[in-house]
C-alpha cells in the first residue's frame, strides 16, 4: 500500500522546486510526485470544479490530469512554469469531460430518456431551492442597495437593464470612461460585500477539504507507484 511521501521522506524534499521534484521523479523517485500533487490540489480542484460544476466530476478529472501529467512528465521541457503546464492539462481534461457530458445529455434528450429517468431540478429541490433562491435575491438586493448612488445607477443600467456603455453614459450625462470605471468599482464593491454578508472569502470558493485532497493523492499514487 502506498504511504504518504510527506510522512516517510526527509523533510527537505518539501522545499524542492517543482523542477527539482520533476527531475527526481524522472530519475526514478516516483513517490516524490506526491509533493507536486499536494502543492497544486487546491488550484486544480477549483479549476476543474469551475468548469464542471460538480465536486465528484472535478475530483475524477484531477486524478486523470495527474496521471496524464505523470505519464508525460518527460515532455515537460521547462519552457513554462510547471504549474502552468499542469493547469493546461487539467483544463483540457475538464473541458473534454464537459463536452462528453453535453453530448450525452443531447443524446439522452433526443431519445427521450431525460423525462422518463431524471427528476427535474424543480421536483428534486422543491421548496428548499425556492427558499434558497429567495435568500440569494435578498442578499443581492441588500448589497446593491448599499452601493454608492453613482455606482448603483451604473450597475442597474448596465447589469440589470442591460444597456450598453454608450446608452448608459448618455442617460447619466457622463462619459463612457466614467461608466466603465464606475461599473468596475461597483462590481468590486459588490463582490466584497456579498462575501462579507455570506460570511465567506474568495478563498472559500470551491474549497478542497483535506479528506478529498488525501483521497485524490492516494488514488493517483496507487496508479503510478509500482506495487512492491
Amino acid at each position: 500500500m502506498a504511504q504518504s511521501v510527506l510522512q516517510t521522506a526527509a523533510a527537505p524534499t518539501t522545499t524542492l522546486s517543482d523542477e527539482e521534484v520533476v527531475a527526481r521523479v524522472l530519475a526514478g523517485d516516483v513517490s516524490l510526485f506526491e509533493i507536486l500533487m499536494r502543492r497544486y490540489n487546491q488550484r486544480l480542484f477549483r479549476i476543474a470544479r469551475g468548469i464542471l460544476a460538480d465536486d465528484a466530476e472535478a475530483e475524477d478529472v484531477m486524478q486523470e490530469a495527474y496521471v496524464r501529467a505523470f505519464e508525460h512528465l518527460d515532455q515537460y521541457a521547462g519552457r513554462a512554469l510547471f504549474s502552468t503546464w499542469l493547469t493546461k492539462i487539467v483544463v483540457h481534461e475538464a473541458a473534454a469531460r464537459r463536452r462528453q457530458s453535453l453530448r450525452f445529455q443531447a443524446l439522452a434528450s433526443r431519445v427521450g430518456t431525460d423525462a422518463r429517468r431524471s427528476p427535474s431540478p424543480a421536483k428534486f429541490a422543491g421548496a428548499e431551492l425556492r427558499l434558497f433562491e429567495g435568500e440569494l435575491r435578498a442578499l443581492l438586493d441588500h448589497a446593491v442597495d448599499a452601493l454608492p448612488p453613482d455606482y448603483r445607477a451604473v450597475f442597474v443600467l448596465r447589469e440589470v437593464e442591460e444597456m450598453d456603455t454608450a446608452e448608459t453614459a448618455d442617460a447619466l450625462g457622463v462619459s463612457q470612461e466614467v461608466v466603465r470605471t464606475r461599473l468596475m468599482r461597483a462590481r468590486a464593491t459588490l463582490r466584497k460585500d456579498l462575501y462579507r454578508r455570506a460570511g465567506v472569502t474568495p478563498a472559500d470558493v470551491f474549497y478542497l477539504h483535506l479528506t478529498r485532497c488525501d483521497r485524490v493523492v492516494q488514488a493517483v499514487i496507487l496508479r503510478i507507484v509500482p506495487v512492491v
